[in-house]
């Protein structure tokens, strides 16, 4: 890591980058998978979906940004390959073409693990008092239980 001074110990920094890089890779994979729906959403919902899930990548892909920034304020390198995304990313790629259905039943689970993940990381940030770690994980939170919220009213 590089060496900088912003009233953050070079292992809090260390620990704080490992958690972003994760929650980037998280942020990555869901992007992908939600536009890959996107693209081969069918059904009698197909303009719905269409329309909601290109919201939805769009935003994340914006988020991947952001989080990759904060990443190289603090740093160090932001993870950047299909690979280091596959090791870090809890999320899994779809097996197929899932129905409409499994589309968004995937998407809620994908979502809330995006909000777990950005949650495992706030005894780390309250450790550093890394406010501004802690701003960007709490915009990403809202975000991500907004949508599986909306997600979820979609299966009822």
């Amino acid at each position: 890591m590089t060496q900088i001074d912003i009233g953050i110990s070079d292992q809090d920094r260390r620990t704080l980058v490992d958690g972003l890089s994760r929650l980037l890779a998280d942020t990555y994979t869901l992007y992908l998978k939600t536009h890959n729906f996107h693209w081969n959403v069918t059904g009698p919902m197909f303009q719905t979906l269409h329309l909601m899930f290109e919201t939805q990548y769009t935003e994340l892909a914006d988020a991947v940004d952001v989080i990759a920034e904060r990443i190289r304020a603090l740093g160090a390198p932001a993870p950047g390959t299909y690979s280091m995304f596959q090791a870090l990313s809890s999320i899994k790629e779809p097996d197929g073409v899932p129905d409409a259905q499994g589309m968004i039943r995937q998407l809620v689970q994908d979502q809330e693990a995006v909000v777990r993940t950005a949650r495992s990381m706030f005894d780390a940030v309250d450790q550093a008092r890394d406010e501004p770690t802690a701003d960007l994980l709490t915009q990403r939170m809202q975000v991500h239980e907004k949508t599986a919220w909306m997600l979820r009213s979609l299966l009822q």
